[in-house]
């Protein structure tokens, strides 16, 4: 495990990446290269139905600054700006889209072996300032994470998470929606090839629950298998092969078992790396 309770948003991610993380119904293509000068240059294409949406992003790092600049289809520019480590445990971001003149955010981490903090600010007349916190070691860990509109006045987010871990269990829960639901996730490693996870929202104001199982499987040191189900009747699988370092192909499904007479949804990702 690693050291210190890491961000708020670690919180339940081991859970929300075997559960959900490389599943698509989609098309997807990426492809990346790097210069002599150390630029990387990320291609992407994605298919979706009849739509086809595709980005630039070009990264270029120069000691602890990083730079990634991206193009889309609907002629956005995104730029992120990363500073790693200006202090001991300290990280820097700041991020804004072109044309958006509202989209500008400045956001600070900070990782201490006790505590996890990451505040951000809306870069116009009136923003809205997120702070989240963490408390706790890599095996118990209690967080909170707040959004505050200075235009309105009012918090448009107020949530809270609590998560222990040990060497093979994680189970965490959060209270989210200003406490009108409520989130839990467990991700147990049954042995060193095999994970398993589950996750249970509940909201309080339709009284409707949520629940999705999921497992991993790693067939040899290249291949892995995931599935998992919902109360929904939804079914999803999906075998990831990484062909070379770095390169992986994805080929995934899923069935509607409420709606058998309706075709099977598939998607593949491809991702070439050097």
């Amino acid at each position: 495990m690693s050291k210190g309770p890491g961000l708020y948003t670690d919180i339940g991610k081991k859970a929300r990446d075997l559960l959900y993380k490389d599943y698509q119904t989609d098309q997807k293509f990426t492809l990346t290269t790097i210069s002599d000068t150390g630029v990387a240059i990320t291609s992407a294409g994605t298919k979706k139905g009849d739509l086809f949406l595709a980005d630039v992003n070009t990264q270029l790092k120069n000691r602890n600054v990083t730079t990634d600049i991206k193009v889309d289809t609907n002629s956005n520019l995104f730029t992120t700006i990363t500073l790693d480590q200006p202090a001991p445990g300290v990280k820097a971001i700041l991020s804004f889209r072109v044309p958006d003149q509202r989209s500008g955010k400045m956001e600070l981490q900070y990782l201490h072996d006790y505590a996890g903090i990451s505040s951000s600010i809306g870069l116009t007349a009136n923003p809205v300032i997120n702070l989240s916190g963490v408390l706790g070691t890599n095996a118990l860990a209690l967080g909170t994470d707040l959004s505050f509109d200075t235009k309105t006045g009012n918090f448009t987010k107020c949530n809270a998470g609590f998560s222990f871990s040990n060497a093979d269990l994680i189970a965490s829960l959060a209270l989210n929606e200003k406490g009108d639901s409520v989130n839990a996730s467990y991700y147990h490693i049954v042995n060193p090839f095999t994970a398993v996870g589950a996750e249970l929202t509940h909201s309080f104001s339709t009284n409707e629950n949520t629940i999705t199982v999921g497992t991993q499987h790693a067939l040899d040191a290249k291949t892995i298998v995931k599935a998992r189900v919902n109360n929904a009747g939804k079914a999803s699988a999906l075998v990831q092969h990484e062909w070379r370092p770095k390169s992986l192909f994805t080929v995934s499904g899923e069935v509607d078992s409420k709606a058998i007479d309706k075709s099977a949804k598939v998607g593949f990702a491809l991702a070439l790396k050097p």
